[in-house]
């Protein structure tokens, strides 16, 4: 299974393709962020994103695209803004016919963690050493986009279990 993870983000939205192989073994194929820059515009930025994540897709044809479910922030108005960057994420996954995977917050940190309240350091030495990776993710965002990869692969394996 080929997992495209997603950290939306107004600034960078990381990416991350994780596969498993027969074993259960995880694998980084790519990871990074999209750069997005404050002085354009709001629509130019989404549009960044949209045009960034298709490529994404197009070149790692993922089975699945993970992403995080909206949280409550502080900021209504950065809830907003990174609501818009997610819906231009899951618009970017079902104009390719991928399926679609939502998970909170806490279900990620605690799939990595084993801590559903993990900070952003946590996360990444856990994905580094879930992926056995020997240089840390760049940017944070990236750690997280492989750490909700690694969430949905952790409960589809389960679920797949589950089912035999």
């Amino acid at each position: 299974m080929r997992v495209l993870g997603i950290d939306c983000g107004t600034r960078f939205t990381g990416y991350g393709v994780v596969e498993s192989d027969t074993s259960g073994h995880l694998h980084t194929l790519d990871c990074g962020a999209i750069r997005l820059s404050k002085q354009d515009p709001m629509s130019q930025r989404l549009c960044t994103i949209f045009s960034e994540l298709t490529t994404l897709i197009e070149r790692h044809a993922p089975d699945v695209v993970a992403i995080e479910e909206v949280f409550h922030a502080a900021n209504s108005r950065t809830a907003l803004l990174l609501g818009q960057a997610r819906g231009v994420a899951l618009l970017a996954a079902a104009m390719q016919n991928v399926a679609i995977a939502e998970y909170a917050p806490l279900a990620v940190k605690s799939a990595v963690s084993g801590y559903g309240l993990a900070d952003k350091e946590q996360v990444r030495f856990m994905v580094m050493r879930l992926l056995h990776l020997d240089t840390p993710p760049e940017p944070l965002d990236a750690s997280d986009a492989l750490a909700i990869a690694i969430c949905h692969t952790h409960h589809a394996q389960t679920a797949a279990a589950q089912r035999r």
